[in-house]
């Protein structure tokens, strides 16, 4: 009897057969194989908040594959994701393959490697239902709040909309960012930079800092002026110069937010996007037999530790001694400290071998794993190299009583930077190396720049520094970020314009109305409370009943008072266009249908005029029918002018009578060539999806070839000739003497 090893994706199953060798049977269950009903809430509230889980229906073919197998195994090893979705499924995958629980082992695996493998299925433990009953508490949290909050919406704002708890609060935080623009008030100040130059010729900026030595702001022009016209009646002398070494260590490895955010920054990588590339890296990659085969390539992806297991902190130590010399080596290991609030459960994202470097496995990768990879591998090996350092020089500019400051740095040790840099949502300011100056220096002033400027409101949030606000703010957990961003967009909610996030209409007016009568649902606080309460509850700190009674206790009051609120009334949101309406002139409204969304006018069904929208939202009109160019020659059918139409295969004779009289005929396609039976004109006609020419005279003369007709003249009769597809030219007149040797 051979052993079972379940685990959820198909992907990981070539790598661990290699890794558990003869005797083990992989097989995958491809996520979930149960959970709540479609048709109904599923949870009985009043008896303990149940579940009520059913098989899926369209993996019962699955589900019975893999309990004829586990029945078969002597013992089946349940390797799920070591996470609590991991762990959840694995219990669900105990009610599917029914066997005794005497044969059920639990083994996890951060990462798909010989040892880690071979050191989980040594360590097998029992099912850990805290972690379960966490992921538990969270599915019953999502399905009471959309179950129960979703139809509140259908009545109030628009037929199937639907509610998420932890997707309203990423919503609400982009509505808050769009009423602080739109409130944002401009303020005006003025910069003033003096671009000064030494006795030796050297030129480098200073910039105005205040008045003896205390900061001023420029808050207006007459302010500005005073100082402009001041100084520039003084001399500029350096009254202080300070030079100083400024340190800058590396930043810790990836957590699962840290990656999604430099991969956005750096790769213009969606989350989804990285996320999916980032479980190819870790279920494993093909490296080829002299490089053992499938692998995989990184730890488990859904972290928010940054903690690095010692073998792996001696390995890489040892590839930077190698690689980069010992003075990119420090004394000691660099250890990171993870936040509080941090499951700890996995170890931070990391290359599983880092003697698997970018460049060497390249051609095993796609282009999007070789850039994702690359990047932790690159982040990884720098977390453990020597900080960089910098020369830095401060100096004061004295003009009067006008103070200028100018800085400058030169890298003095790139230490970690000369391998990876980390990325920023802000605009760094570029500093220039200065030149040498001492105190008591008399500056010439080359010129004098003011520049008139204005506050800028806050900026739209990007998918970056949404996950990073998210995780600041303590809301969500690595394996719900990438889904809560992709829900909102989809929703509507919130749009996406290159890789600015902006609330839509219809995400303001979803907010305001959960504000009024939800405001637990869309604090902030509130739902990175709830985070920590399941975090308790996997901790085995609380209870999965006492954290469900007390939310249902809040929002079923909530719940009833905005039922009596809304008393049956039905609204109906309606989301405006500046798209105007070419045939009434009203602004048109969209709609969806079962083509997508499309802009419609609102005086339906008087008006009943639309416009299809592109993936953007914008108006896609259907270009103008051009007019039918005239000829000379008259239909011999009708009587009618003949001109030349636009069709599927190109241009063709047409009766100016159409659809009267229907009369056609195939244009020549650029040929001048004739008939060798009748001598008209040669036409290109379509048929059977693949094109010929043929005589224009048809059905009385019915040549046609798949020759292609040239400009040249048979020698021998004066027809036309054709040309094969070996260049060779050919005369198809079978009365030609050129064909007469052919023929004997």
């Amino acid at each position: 009897m051979s052993n079972l090893v379940i685990i959820e994706s198909p992907g990981k199953t070539r790598a661990l057969e290699n890794y558990l060798g003869k005797g083990y049977k992989v097989v995958a269950s491809i996520g979930h194989v149960r959970d709540l009903p479609k048709s109904s809430l599923g949870v009985d509230i009043e008896h303990g908040f149940a579940a009520k889980y059913v098989n899926i229906r369209e993996k019962t073919d699955l589900c019975n594959m893999l309990r004829t197998e586990a029945k078969k195994a002597e013992t089946v090893y349940l390797a799920t994701d070591p996470d609590r979705e991991g762990e959840a499924i694995s219990w669900h995958l105990l009610s599917v393959i029914d066997v005794p629980d005497s044969k059920i082992k639990r083994v996890t695996f951060n990462e798909i490697t010989k040892n880690a493998v071979q050191a989980g299925m040594a360590s097998p433990r029992g099912i850990d239902m805290d972690l379960v009953n966490s992921q538990q508490t969270r599915r019953v949290l999502d399905r009471i709040v959309g179950y129960k909050l979703s139809p509140f919406l259908w009545h109030t704002v628009r037929s199937g909309l639907s509610a998420g708890r932890v997707q309203s609060v990423a919503t609400r935080i982009v509505v808050d960012r769009e009423n602080e623009i739109r409130s944002f008030v401009p303020e005006e100040y003025w910069k003033i930079d003096a671009l000064l130059s030494t006795s030796s010729g050297k030129e480098f900026s200073a910039h105005y800092y205040g008045i003896n030595g205390e900061k001023a702001e420029l808050r207006d022009k007459q302010s500005a002026d005073e100082v402009y016209e001041g100084s520039q009646k003084e001399k500029f002398v350096v009254t202080s110069v300070k030079k100083s070494t400024k340190t800058r260590s590396p930043q810790p490895p990836f957590t699962t937010s840290t990656m999604l955010q430099d991969a956005s920054r750096k790769l213009n990588f969606r989350s989804a996007k990285t996320m999916k590339v980032a479980q190819e890296l870790y279920e494993g990659v093909d490296l080829g037999p002299e490089r053992g085969g499938s692998q995989g390539l990184i730890t488990y992806m859904r972290t928010d530790s940054v903690r690095i297991s010692d073998e792996a902190v001696a390995a890489v130590r040892g590839l930077i001694g190698r690689e980069y010399g010992d003075k990119y080596l420090p004394g000691r290991p660099r250890t990171f400290k993870t936040k509080a609030s941090a499951q700890d459960a996995h170890e931070a994202i990391r290359p599983s071998h880092v003697e698997n470097k970018p460049d060497d496995i390249k051609p095993y990768l796609s282009a999007d794993q070789y850039k994702l990879y690359r990047l932790i591998w690159e982040r990884f090996v720098a977390c453990q190299m020597e900080a960089a350092t910098f020369d830095v020089v401060n100096a004061v500019i004295n003009a009067g009583e006008y103070e200028y400051h100018a800085s400058g740095s030169t890298p003095k040790f790139k230490g970690y930077l000369a391998l990876y840099e980390e990325s920023s949502d802000s605009v760094k300011e570029k500093e220039e190396k200065l030149p040498p100056i001492s105190e008591g220096d008399v500056l010439t002033l080359v010129k004098l720049s003011p520049e008139q400027k204005f506050t800028e409101p806050p900026p739209r949030y990007t998918e970056a520094s949404l996950m990073k606000y998210l995780e600041e703010q303590g809301i969500g957990r690595p394996s719900t970020i990438t889904p809560t961003i992709t829900t909102i967009i989809s929703r509507g909610y919130v749009s996406r314009d290159g890789k600015t996030l902006s609330a839509t209409e219809l995400g303001e007016l979803t907010v305001d109305l959960m504000k009024d009568n939800f405001p637990d649902i869309i604090d902030i606080r509130f739902t990175a409370g709830m985070e920590n309460k399941l975090d308790d509850i996997a901790n085995g700190k609380a209870t999965m009943e006492d954290v469900l009674g007390g939310f249902w206790k809040s929002f079923s009051e909530d719940l009833e008072k905005a039922e009596k609120k809304v008393n049956g009334h039905k609204g109906e949101y309606v989301e405006h266009t500046d798209i105007v309406c070419d045939k009434c002139g009203a602004k048109m409204i969209v709609k969806s249908g079962r083509f997508g969304k499309f802009a419609a006018c609102p005086n339906y069904p008087e008006c009943k005029n639309t416009v299809k929208l592109d993936k953007n939202g914008k108006p896609v009109y259907k270009a103008e029918k051009a007019e039918p160019e005239k000829t000379d020659m008259v239909c011999d059918k009708c009587g009618g002018a003949i001109v030349i139409r636009h069709g599927r295969y190109g241009d063709f004779y047409s009766c100016s009578n159409f659809p009267k009289c229907r009369n056609t005929m195939p244009m020549n396609g650029g040929s001048n060539a004739s008939c060798p039976l009748c001598g008209k004109a040669i036409v290109k006609r379509f048929a059977n999806k693949r094109s010929f020419y043929a005589c224009s005279g048809y059905p009385e003369c019915k040549f046609s070839t798949s020759y292609t007709p040239s400009e040249t003249k048979c020698p021998q009769c004066g027809c036309s000739m054709f040309t094969k597809k070996n260049g060779e030219l050919i005369c198809l007149n079978g009365k030609c003497p050129s064909n007469e040797k052919k023929k004997s």
